[in-house]
């Protein structure tokens, strides 16, 4: 039996990595498609925000993007299917009329032609060559899955009662979800962590990370606190009954205004029953997290202080892949994957705690920091100029962790999200620091 391992240098042979990528590329695409399961055409042409597309919408980008890039410019192929190419590419159409979508029949054969033809490219693909891109289309993928998911989360969320008899069983499920919590006892204590001085590394050079991780470097904090638990729902509604909607002296003069255009007076996803007061808060934005940190006398990390506290083993002196470590992440360190469709208590994973002993710093909700995305020094663009760096523009805050629907492939503590300050509709909590 041949080693799946280079003689050489311990790294997985061609064909080994050739496997690896074909069997990815269909478990993440059989979870992509679980999503659709049952659903029916109106909801798969509804659009459930201005800020985000129809749910259909998504598979069609997904079969446009992999053929862009694998089979016209890896594989030379002339562009299969031009009469979609304005309607999936990212800068085609407006949202707002990307409603105008072909039924889920062609939808489904447009994706499914064009993923065989990536697969009949993959047997004789140059891997030393493509083998970044192979993956970030994965990450690709999976980034609409999760986008997918908080768009069904908002539909099933909202009362559309023209909608309402048709939904699909995926939907019922997030429903019911939404109202089914787990009961951990008494609410748990809002503890600290300390973090001391000092380096760390920040970052992550891996083929499969992002263009916007890299490069990899040692940076430095000076002391500080940092919360042991995502901020609870528990916690949260202390501020929402002490008047914080309605005090401007908590918001910052932005946050504020943003407030009073939006006239919220809960987070998104806000479950008024104390069974849920030991999971994290869910859908709030950043002005939101920003005037909670500021009642409770604290404020939101930066992007490097929560990495550090998330990755870094002072002991061994080196960050990890994950909080646990390097192993790939399981049911058991988690939530994440849309296992449970739904959010967990925050103490549900202590197997998952960083080496500082934080808990949930992946999955379950993503998390605010203070820190406007932008390029790290030395930064290059992959595999195109508008994935990250039309973003390094001072509107956008870097969001870490991942939620619970967030899949394998982008799931690590180096993996950066980022949304504008107002946005609440993702799947995001936050915790809290302290100078």
């Amino acid at each position: 039996m041949k080693s799946k391992y280079s003689k050489f240098n311990n790294r997985p042979t061609k064909a080994a990595i050739k496997e690896a990528i074909f069997h990815t590329f269909v478990q993440c695409r059989r979870k992509t498609l679980a999503l659709f399961e049952g659903i029916d055409e109106a909801t798969f042409r509804h659009q459930a925000h201005p800020d985000f597309s129809p749910l259909g919408w998504h598979l069609g980008h997904i079969a446009y993007t992999e053929s862009l890039w694998l089979l016209e410019h890896s594989a030379g192929l002339t562009p299969l299917f031009p009469q979609y190419r304005k309607l999936f590419a990212a800068d085609g159409l407006p949202k707002s009329k990307r409603v105008n979508l072909p039924d889920i029949k062609e939808v489904r054969y447009y994706l499914d032609t064009i993923r065989s033809r990536v697969l009949e490219y993959l047997e004789v693909a140059d891997l030393e060559r493509e083998e970044r891109l192979w993956r970030f289309l994965i990450q690709h993928e999976s980034q609409h899955s999760e986008t997918i998911a908080f768009v069904q989360h908002l539909i099933a969320n909202q009362n559309f009662n023209a909608f309402t008899a048709n939904l699909s069983v995926k939907l019922s499920t997030y429903q019911q979800n939404l109202e089914i919590g787990n009961d951990f006892g008494t609410l748990i204590s809002p503890e600290t962590v300390k973090i001391p001085a000092g380096e760390f590394e920040r970052g992550c050079d891996r083929i499969d990370s992002l263009d916007n991780e890299g490069p990899k470097k040692t940076v430095y904090t000076d002391t500080y606190y940092i919360d042991k638990y995502p901020v609870t729902c528990g916690h949260y509604r202390q501020f929402m009954k002490a008047g914080g909607y309605q005090n401007s002296q908590w918001w910052s003069e932005e946050g504020w205004e943003w407030l009073q255009n939006e006239g919220v007076k809960q987070p998104l996803y806000w479950q008024d029953d104390s069974m849920w007061d030991n999971h994290p808060v869910c859908g709030v934005s950043y002005h939101e997290a920003a005037a909670y940190a500021k009642f409770m006398g604290k404020r939101l990390p930066t992007e490097a202080e929560w990495e550090k506290a998330a990755r870094w083993d002072a002991e061994a002196k080196h960050s990890r892949r994950y909080p646990w470590g390097d192993k790939t992440p399981t049911k058991q360190d988690c939530n994440y994957d849309t296992t449970n469709a739904k959010t967990t208590p925050v103490q549900s994973y202590p197997s998952g705690q960083s080496a500082y002993g934080l808990y949930d710093t992946l999955g379950n909700v993503w998390e605010w920091t203070t820190t406007w995305f932008h390029a790290y020094e030395g930064f290059n663009n992959y595999p195109y100029v508008g994935y990250s760096k039309a973003y390094f523009d001072q509107k956008h805050r870097v969001l870490k962790g991942g939620s619970w629907a967030t899949r394998p492939w982008v799931l690590r503590c180096s993996f950066r999200n980022w949304y504008h300050p107002g946005v609440r509709q993702i799947f995001a909590g936050f915790r809290c620091a302290k100078s």
